[in-house]
């Protein structure tokens, strides 16, 4: 293992969120075990200060989750230039086995601690904290997905070779890789970015028709398209280069550090759509802002990624 500043600032984290991880796990059960409002015992009055702690906990938590997963993947990024073979973070994740899984827990945790905290939001806005007992028992079953990133990200620095000579992403990414990336490649990428049009499209139609389930399910599919059209048809107008599709390369400097922006108006506007339904149907109340904000969030990634593909045949008169 090597120890970079990076590496040390991420694996002392890792220890502290595996800390309040396991305080704000114990608490949790107790609240959703025994919490009744209507009770006004000692251990009521407890239960209601433990879960005020909690809480706090699980904020401090999802905002520093929020930038580390950046920071994860700026740590990879910078760690490429002495692995040989990496020209990207993507190289140096999937230099260990599970590096790719190690990300996918990474981007889930952030759903649906979002969405936990939207569910807190709403249930300290009642008077009659009608949430409580559900928004803890679902922490106690999120906190499962936490410790499998906390376990993964420890575990993937430790087998981190930097001796070890990797792919580069110009080989990970493409259809001759032996990988099951390749398997994008083998679908007629019109039918990605069919897909990914159409889905937009259905999302705005669930909007208009107020249709909850609609919309949770035209912005997961939205979301996974997306990534799977922007590997296989849009990055390579994003680098001008046929052969360029990786994702990871969005953002590094010689791009202008695009995908920071591309990822957040993304992971944004599909966070609203599904986490804010879920919301809606839990309470049986329409969540129109969330809504709103799925759409204009997805709509802006929409043009800003449709614009370069538009842009370079303008400037050229082909297509890649």
């Amino acid at each position: 293992m090597s120890l970079t500043p990076e590496i040390i600032a991420l694996l002392t984290l890792d220890a502290i969120f595996l800390f309040l991880g396991l305080i704000a796990l114990f608490a949790s059960g107790r609240i959703a075990l025994w919490w009744d409002n209507q009770k006004s015992t000692p251990l009521q009055y407890t239960l209601s200060k433990q879960s005020y702690l909690v809480s706090t906990i699980i904020k401090y938590i999802f905002m520093l989750k929020l930038p580390l997963f950046l920071f994860f993947i700026y740590t990879c990024d910078k760690l490429s230039s002495i692995i040989a073979g990496a020209m990207c973070a993507s190289g140096v994740v999937n230099s260990v086995d599970f590096g790719l899984y190690l990300t996918l827990f990474k981007l889930l945790n952030l759903y649906l601690f979002g969405f936990w905290l939207l569910l807190h939001y709403t249930d300290i806005n009642n008077e009659k904290l009608p949430y409580t007992r559900l928004k803890f028992a679902l922490f106690v079953l999120f906190s499962l997905p936490l410790f499998a990133e906390i376990g993964l990200e420890i575990a993937f620095f430790v087998g981190l070779n930097i001796s070890k000579i990797v792919s580069c992403c110009g080989t990970l990414f493409s259809a001759t890789s032996s990988s099951y990336i390749s398997l994008f490649f083998v679908v007629d990428e019109l039918l990605w970015v069919g897909g990914f049009y159409g889905f937009f499209a259905l999302s705005i139609v669930a909007f208009r028709l107020k249709n909850t389930p609609v919309m949770i399910f035209a912005n997961s599919m939205f979301l996974i398209f997306s990534i799977i059209s922007l590997i296989v048809f849009f990055s390579p107008y994003v680098y001008e280069l046929p052969t360029h599709r990786c994702p990871f390369c969005l953002l590094q400097k010689e791009y202008y550090y695009v995908g920071y922006l591309l990822y957040t108006l993304l992971f944004a506007g599909t966070f609203y759509g599904i986490g804010g339904g879920a919301l809606a149907l839990l309470s049986k109340k329409a969540q129109p802002s969330f809504m709103k904000a799925s759409i204009c969030l997805n709509m802006l990634y929409l043009a800003i990624i449709s614009s370069y593909p538009l842009i370079y045949y303008v400037k050229n008169g082909v297509w890649l």
